[in-house]
């Protein structure tokens, strides 16, 4: 092989190592309905849930989680005397979406008097594809009146429901309105 196709199967390998290295980090779409609640430190919450709820495998862990999550931001859990009832939702649904991908390939070939240098890209035609996803809820109520506090969703392709409720609290309580794309953190390390 001449140096400078060499030199051109290494540069279409390194290209191709690269595309297949790279990859965008998983996120969430998060959206706040409420604005910035008022709470002072140390308010006091409860979780609720509803008879749906009770026998839900994985509520209690995503509870827990709330828990570390609502201490960090300075609110108690407190069964007896709370203030606030949290309501926390996981649900999953599988949407069915276009079978479209795409890859991309180097091939070299080699022969008695020269060689040959490939790069294809395949896209598979037509079809559909379930593609899971999976939706975080929370719900703040005051107690007294029944008013809601703060609401917001956290929604992703493939993400875990621990990691979608970090996103659907970051910057609580002072989370702005709206609808945001938050990177899912920690996703490879959990």
């Amino acid at each position: 092989m001449s140096p400078l196709r060499h030199r051109l199967v290494l540069a279409l390998s390194g290209a191709a190592l690269l595309v297949a290295c790279v990859s965008t980090p998983p996120q969430a779409t998060v959206q706040v309905f409420t604005g910035q609640p008022q709470l002072p430190p140390g308010t006091t919450y409860r979780f609720e849930r509803l008879p749906l709820q009770a026998g839900q495998p994985g509520q209690d862990q995503l509870e827990a989680a709330a828990d570390a999550l609502l201490a960090r931001t300075g609110l108690r859990r407190d069964d007896a005397a709370p203030r606030l009832s949290v309501q926390l939702a996981a649900t999953q649904e599988m949407v069915a979406g276009p079978g479209w991908g795409s890859s991309v390939g180097v091939g070299i070939g080699g022969g008695g008097r020269g060689g040959g240098i490939g790069i294809g890209l395949g896209f598979p035609l037509g079809g559909y594809a379930a593609q899971g996803s999976q939706r975080v809820d929370v719900l703040m109520r005051d107690l007294s009146s029944g008013q809601v506090v703060f609401q917001s969703q956290a929604s992703g392709a493939g993400a875990r429901a621990v990691l979608l409720l970090e996103a659907a609290l970051r910057d609580f309580p002072n989370a702005p309105a709206g609808m945001r794309q938050l990177p899912l953190a920690d996703a490879a390390g959990r």
